[in-house]
């Protein structure tokens, strides 16, 4: 079990001990500047449902105590002697991950987030000679943006652009690139959106930002296929169609009428039945990191050319060209703005698949009126 740095502790932050995925206060360290580095102050942190996989065990990690986030907006404290990119007072963002080797090919194509030695910004340790000041600071493994402050390489620091706010900046540094990327691949880089639908399967976190990129990139149509008709009125006040994928008949007469589909669900669910939806040559894409595996018949895909594929977050180049392809179509997700004592319940809410479409972005504020906690759980969770 990963334990906490003995390092002076200079930052407040909300996060997990054990499985049961309670959100307690409790105090970290973070690291003293490096040549390259940005400190920031947190002000605002998205929360996604991989916070919660990361936290109740569902992805196998066990460095504890782990305060999760990785929707981040905040403003530059300090920067490193070498940091040419960034300023004092900046607002800026840090999305999923806060290092890389840099000298791989992914890197060199900035791809970063397939390099084999990326580290995630929260639950990862740190590979020999690669975040070693963050190390000495953190402990074993990276700690998120639940947190009062956090001091990352300016290569994974983003510039938020003029006239976002930081409100909901965070949010499009993982809802945002995780639909923009396959997006920009299916659509803008093949000729753009006339003549496409897309269907996104879920209609939470995601599926709301990838509504709104494709109607962006100008496709003629953007359909929701969910469990039920629960969130029908949610989908039709941001002009999409919508299907319940129960509703057998529904989904047989939407058979080959899309061009892609992104699937944003992270829990296990049937693909093989919703795959029909495709046009021949279309593409599946999944989002959601669902730890079981589909079943697929290998005849369907044949007699219809489907493409199934994975997509994981962008690249530095790509996130900060999604920003700015936000901030140029003024793309602003679903999102409210609670204080860090609802998050325990909104957590909870994510896990039982009982939240909103909206995103809820935590005000790092209001973490100051919580009553902070040692590692031993002596005061009980957050409240």
């Amino acid at each position: 079990m990963a334990t906490l740095s003995n390092a002076t502790k200079n930052a407040l932050a909300l996060g997990s001990f054990d499985t049961k995925a309670e959100l307690y206060c409790f105090e970290i360290a973070r690291p003293e500047v490096g040549p390259n580095d940005v400190a920031i102050d947190i002000q605002y942190c998205g929360m996604c449902h991989s916070d919660c996989h990361a936290c109740n065990g569902d992805w196998g990690l066990d460095s504890w105590p782990i305060a999760p986030g990785h929707e981040i907006a905040g403003v530059v404290t300090a920067i490193g002697r070498s940091v040419s990119k960034f300023k004092v007072g900046e607002k800026v963002g840090v999305g999923c991950m806060v290092e890389s080797c840099r000298n791989c090919d992914m890197c060199q194509d900035g791809l970063e987030q397939h390099c084999p030695n990326m580290i995630q910004t929260y639950g990862s340790a740190f590979p020999k000679g690669k975040g070693d000041n963050m190390k000495d600071a953190e402990g074993n493994h990276t700690n998120g943006g639940y947190s009062t402050a956090i001091t990352v390489n300016e290569h994974f620091v983003f510039h938020i652009p003029e006239g976002m706010d930081m409100k909901y900046a965070g949010i499009l540094l993982c809802a945002g690139i995780t639909t923009y990327s396959p997006l920009s691949r299916h659509i803008l880089q093949k000729g753009g959106g006339k003549g496409k639908k897309v269907a996104i399967v879920g209609f939470g976190g995601l599926g709301q930002m990838a509504i709104k990129l494709a109607k962006a990139m100008g496709v003629d149509s953007v359909t929701i296929l969910s469990r039920s008709d629960k969130k029908k009125d949610q989908a039709s006040k941001l002009g999409c169609e919508y299907i319940a994928y129960s509703n057998e008949d529904s989904v047989k007469g939407a058979i080959r009428s899309f061009d892609v589909v992104l699937d944003t669900v992270s829990a296990p669910h049937d693909i093989a039945s919703l795959m029909p939806v495709l046009k021949v040559g279309g593409a599946y894409v999944l989002l959601g990191a669902v730890g079981k595996p589909f079943e697929i018949s290998a005849m369907s895909l044949i007699f219809n050319r489907y493409a199934i594929e994975g997509s994981l977050i962008g690249g530095v180049p790509e996130t900060q060209e999604m920003l700015d392809f936000c901030a140029k179509h003024q793309i602003v997700p679903e999102y409210r703005v609670i204080d860090a004592k609802e998050a325990n319940q909104q957590f909870k809410a994510m896990m039982n698949g009982e939240s909103l479409a909206d995103r809820c972005v935590i005000d790092i504020a209001t973490l100051k009126n919580l009553e902070v906690i040692d590692s031993k759980l002596e005061n009980g969770p957050a409240q």
